[in-house]
């Protein structure tokens, strides 16, 4: 395994930090009350009752909504199986990308990703809220974390590297890496159009995906990658 590209040591080092640094200057908001945590979902509340959860994005529509936030969302992870997870796959695919691309590719690749998740993510919101039937309240919950960029990362790996065998935890046989993804962004599909798995954001994970899928073809229509 190659050594660890200088990017993605930075990109993990700062989500350690945030992750870290926010529980100890901000506080959680497990030991709040109820009423407070009420206040909260029904936007009466304090923005800084929300403690480490201020850095995590609102919906624009949110009375918690605040512009920093399309930055650091991406940086604060819920727990530390999420941030976990993150890193992990970070670490796994990333180090690849990232020799492929160069380093200021691959942050400019990493940021895109993770503004597509968000605005799939809004958008898909919007919609929900002009033509479903959605608990209003839903604008004051915060999304948080690199899944987005990660995914954006994981589609770039299955485009440089289609062939190379990848292997589920849960299912120890080879798979190539472009049905790998394939494969996981058709469940994040299904789980999202279901509304399964309630408090995950589906939808970003594969506006992550595609804004990276869209961005690699742009690179390589311009000549910029390998083709």
């Amino acid at each position: 395994m190659p050594r660890i590209s200088e990017v993605v040591k930075h990109l993990i080092l700062i989500n350690i930090v945030f992750f870290i640094g926010s529980f100890l200057i901000l506080g959680d908001t497990a030991n709040i009350d109820g009423d407070t945590w009420n206040q909260l979902i029904s936007g009466q509340g304090d923005l800084m009752d929300w403690k480490r959860n201020l850095l995590g994005l609102f919906y624009p529509a949110s009375p918690y909504f605040q512009p920093f936030q399309l930055v650091t969302h991406m940086f604060m992870h819920g727990n530390f199986m999420h941030i976990l997870f993150n890193m992990f796959g970070i670490f796994m695919f990333g180090t690849a990308v990232e020799y492929y691309l160069g380093p200021k590719k691959f942050l400019a690749f990493y940021l895109i990703s993770g503004f597509g998740a968000m605005l799939l993510h809004w958008l898909i919101m919007y919609l929900q809220f002009q033509y479903g039937d959605v608990n209003p309240f839903l604008v004051n919950v915060p999304m948080m974390g690199a899944s987005g960029a990660l995914f954006g990362i994981l589609v770039a790996f299955a485009m440089f590297f289609p062939n190379t065998p990848l292997m589920l935890i849960f299912l120890p046989i080879p798979i190539k890496a472009k049905y790998f993804v394939a494969i996981y962004a058709a469940m994040e599909l299904f789980l999202g159009l279901g509304n399964f798995q309630s408090g995950v954001a589906h939808f970003a994970h594969l506006g992550g995906a595609l804004a990276g899928f869209l961005l690699i073809l742009f690179w390589k229509s311009k000549g910029q990658i390998g083709r």
